[in-house]
């Protein structure tokens, strides 16, 4: 046995080293274009298009950063986009945790043709639904303000379905107990139930976050003027007709990106365990 396993261990070692070399050349593929887009932030646009291109960074970065705040008030958009995926992320998170909850926990007549409902809703194409809501935002006087941004898609099929799934296998005599204790449905709710559904939230909140950050079609609707513009809207401004500022979008995308990327490996464990234990839950 000791003789076979010495024999196998050559072997082992050339498979293990291929598939680290592998992995590494998958890294450095993933990690390049970030790394491209920073060093393309330091460079002017003419520069951009020289053969070779630059893969080395420069001094140009302030003055694309001046040039991104005269031409696209990026300050301003970074305080819109901040304020309005944050509001958007804990209200849409406390939604489908609730709704979730209800689906999970409550009995009531015509429970599971309302998650079949909730689960086709999801197939649906969101630029189905640009139109109406646009109309209805128009008639209760909300365009060009923040709610008009937050409030349309504040329930998310995805999230509720997210946490009904987490809340599906709590157990029941927990419940039944602390209500024979006297504690609320809120209560029951916020202090006993929600604890255990921490990854899960977690994992909604990133992903909520990261959508809401990231959305563009309907803040370009329905926030017209340049102060309430968001970050994805505010960056489109720059792609004008004859003049595209390349090295200012580079910036701009990089700014936009890297909180992204810091909250997503901050908490890229919660992430993956939140999504995996509200996928393998029946």
């Amino acid at each position: 046995m000791t003789g076979t396993a010495k024999r196998r261990t050559p072997g082992r070692l050339l498979v293990r080293a291929a598939l680290y070399a592998l992995l590494a050349v998958g890294a450095v593929v993933s990690i390049f274009p970030f790394y491209w887009m920073a060093v393309a932030a330091t460079h002017t646009t003419a520069e951009l298009f020289e053969s070779p291109p630059p893969f080395l960074p420069s001094d140009q970065i302030m003055a694309n950063l001046r040039a991104l705040q005269d031409e696209a008030g990026f300050g301003q958009a970074v305080v819109n986009s901040v304020l309005i995926a944050t509001i958007y992320t804990i209200g849409s998170s406390a939604v489908s945790a609730l709704c979730g909850y209800g689906l999970a926990k409550y009995r009531f007549r015509g429970r599971r043709i309302l998650l079949g409902v909730l689960l086709v809703t999801i197939m649906i194409p969101a630029q189905v639904l640009l139109v109406p809501l646009f109309q209805m935002m128009a008639s209760v006087g909300w365009i060009n303000s923040y709610q008009a941004a937050i409030l349309p898609f504040l329930a998310n099929a995805f999230g509720i379905f997210l946490m009904r799934q987490s809340f599906v296998d709590f157990p029941d005599e927990l419940i039944e107990s602390a209500r024979l204790d006297g504690a609320g449905d809120l209560r029951i709710f916020y202090r006993i139930v929600l604890p255990v559904s921490r990854p899960q939230l977690g994992a909604l909140a990133i992903y909520t976050f990261m959508t809401q950050w990231n959305a563009f079609i309907w803040p370009l609707l329905v926030l017209q003027t340049p102060d309430m513009r968001t970050i994805p809207v505010a960056l489109n401004t720059m792609i004008g007709l004859t003049r595209v500022d390349y090295a200012g979008l580079m910036l701009g995308s990089f700014l936009a990106t890297l909180p992204l990327v810091v909250v997503f490996v901050a908490f890229q464990r919660q992430f993956v365990s939140g999504l995996l234990g509200g996928a393998v839950k029946q």
